[in-house]
């Protein structure tokens, strides 16, 4: 492991621990003096992929990971998540014990696990991986997939444009006031009326 500050090969582990990706080391330089860190994973040597055309390559993981990438592009998939795949179709790669694989059964391992991971990203890829001839038999997949598609709740780190059961909204009820009569004012007594007045007494 060369040093990445004065590229010199002297160096140690003063650290290490598990990550996802593999086994995580913090480095000191012997040299310099400076600290970096490392990832170290397993990789899968010695298993060759039969391609369709009868060519074979060795099995790469970023391969993978980069074909992935490409169907899910600008689609809401949670961090690691196609990292995390890679790793499974390698480990599952790993179990058959193999020296040579075929790429059919590679391409059909990504393809259920983007099924379950996003319908957009898996049509993206059988689109491209199957060939599909004309726009019916694409129909054809589109209509499997939705007959074992069983829509669940709306994500909950995705907002919905119309959510479902979001009730409607009610009109605003409007307040009547009732309003009292409002009274003549009272009329200035003249002079017929007191003598109005004065005529009822005498009576």
């Amino acid at each position: 492991m060369n040093c990445p500050f004065c590229d010199q090969s002297d160096t140690k582990v003063i650290d290490s621990r598990p990550d996802p990706d593999g086994i995580r080391r913090r480095r000191e330089c012997l040299n310099c003096g400076q600290r970096f860190t490392t990832i170290e994973r397993a990789e899968l040597g010695g298993v060759a992929v039969v391609k369709k055309d009868g060519q074979r390559e060795e099995f790469d993981r970023e391969k993978i990971i980069g074909g992935v990438r490409k169907a899910c592009e600008k689609r809401p998939i949670p961090s690691g998540a196609i990292e995390t795949m890679a790793d499974e179709i390698e480990t599952a790669v790993r179990a058959q014990n193999k020296a040579e694989v075929p790429s059919t059964y590679i391409g059909e391992l990504v393809m259920e696990r983007l099924k379950e991971l996003d319908h957009i990203a898996y049509i993206r890829f059988a689109s491209v991986y199957r060939a599909f001839a004309d726009v019916d038999e694409l129909e054809r997949e589109l209509a499997a997939l939705k007959a074992g598609w069983k829509r669940s709740g709306v994500p909950a780190d995705q907002l919905a444009l119309l959510p479902e059961d979001q009730p409607k909204p009610t009109k605003p009820r409007l307040l009547r006031v009732r309003r009292t009569p409002e009274r003549a004012p009272a009329r200035p007594k003249t002079s017929d009326d007191e003598s109005d007045q004065r005529q009822r007494k005498a009576r």
